[in-house]
C-alpha cells in the first residue's frame, strides 16, 4: 500500500528539512511527501527546490491560506496514496513507524490506525494516552490519538470529507486544537473503525507543562478551547465533559499544595479553555488574569 504524507507548515524550515532527512531511513518506493508551504515568502519551497530526497516530494505554495486544517485539506487533494497521514512540521517519524502502521492495518482490518507522541526514551508526552492497544470509540477518542500519528484509509476521506477548516492551529476561530479527534469522531459515526496501539509512536518536542511560562499557559487555554468546542459540536453531555473539567481543576489544586504556582495557573487555564469551548464563547483575558491573581495571592 502506498502512503501519502501531507504536511502543512508555516514559520518553520529547519524542522521540515530534518523530517525529510529522517525519511531517508525508510524503504523507498512506498510513500510520498506533500508539503503545503503557507509561508508568505515561500521559504520551504525554496529550501526544498535543490533537494534530491530519493522519494516523491511535492511542495505546494499556498501563502494566502491560513490554518493547519486548511493546509492539510489542500495537500490531501494532491495525495495519491491508499493510506494518508498528516505529520506536524516539527515532528519526526522513526524508521520502523510505517512498517508497524501497515502491519496494524492488515492485522486489525481497521480504517484508521492511531498512535501516540513519545520522547526518545519511549515515554508518552504532550497528552494522556491509553496504556494498552484497543479499539477507538466515542468514549476514548481523546486518549487514543494525536493528530500527527493517525493514519487513514483513503475511503474515509472519500466518505466524510476532510478536516474542519474552523478547527486547529491557525484557524480563524478560537478553536485551536482537536481537529484530529473531530475528524475521527465523524468517521466513527459514519461507520468506520479505528484502532489504537501504543507501540505506534512518533517524536515531537516536549511541551513544558511542569514549569510553564506565560506562552505555555496561553497555549494551554487556546488548545483546551478546541477540545471543548469539539465536545459541544458532537453533542457530548455534561457528564463526559465534567471528566475533562475536574482533572485540570484537581491538577491545579494539587499544584497549589505543592507550591507550584505556574503549574496551577496552567491547569486553571486548561479548565477555563475547555469551559469556553463547550460554552461556545470566550471570556476574554480578564478571566485568565483573575485566575492567575487567585493562584498567586
Amino acid at each position: 500500500m502506498k502512503l501519502s504524507m501531507v504536511m502543512s507548515t508555516r514559520g518553520r524550515t529547519d524542522e521540515v528539512l530534518h523530517f525529510i532527512d529522517a525519511l531517508a531511513a525508510l524503504e523507498p518506493g512506498g510513500f510520498e511527501l506533500i508539503i503545503v508551504d503557507q509561508n508568505p515568502d515561500g521559504r520551504v519551497r525554496k529550501a526544498c527546490s535543490a533537494l534530491e530526497p530519493g522519494f516523491p516530494l511535492q511542495v505546494i505554495a499556498s501563502p494566502m491560506s491560513k490554518g493547519l486544517s486548511r493546509g492539510r485539506n489542500l495537500g490531501l487533494a494532491k495525495a495519491s496514496g491508499e493510506i494518508l497521514c498528516f505529520p506536524d512540521d516539527d515532528c519526526t517519524y522513526p524508521p520502523e513507524l510505517i512498517a508497524k502502521v501497515l502491519q496494524c492495518f492488515e492485522a486489525t482490518g481497521a480504517d484508521i490506525v492511531c498512535g501516540r507522541a513519545a520522547a526518545p526514551d519511549g515515554r508518552s508526552i504532550n497528552g494522556r494516552f491509553e496504556a494498552r492497544a484497543q479499539r477507538v470509540d466515542l468514549q476514548n477518542v481523546f486518549t487514543t490519538q494525536i493528530e500527527w500519528v493517525v493514519f487513514f484509509r483513503r475511503r474515509v476521506f472519500e466518505a466524510i470529507g476532510g478536516y474542519d477548516d474552523a478547527i486547529g492551529v491557525g484557524a480563524d476561530t478560537p478553536w485551536q486544537s482537536c481537529e484530529g479527534p473531530e475528524l475521527t469522531i465523524r468517521a466513527l459515526r459514519g461507520g468506520f473503525s479505528a484502532w489504537y496501539d501504543p507501540e505506534i509512536f512518533a517524536h515531537h518536542p516536549e511541551l513544558d507543562t511542569r514549569n510553564p511560562d506565560d506562552a505555555m499557559k496561553d497555549k494551554g487555554r487556546r488548545y483546551a478551547r478546541g477540545m471543548g468546542h469539539v465536545l459541544r459540536k458532537h453533542g457530548y453531555g455534561w457528564a463526559y465533559k465534567a471528566r475533562y473539567l475536574i482533572r485540570p481543576i484537581g491538577g491545579a489544586g494539587l499544584s497549589l499544595l505543592q507550591g507550584k504556582l505556574n503549574r496551577a495557573a496552567y491547569y486553571l487555564n486548561v479548565a477555563l479553555g475547555r469551559a469556553e469551548g463547550y460554552a461556545g464563547r470566550c471570556l476574554g483575558g480578564g478571566a485568565a488574569r483573575k485566575a492567575r491573581a487567585v493562584v498567586e495571592s
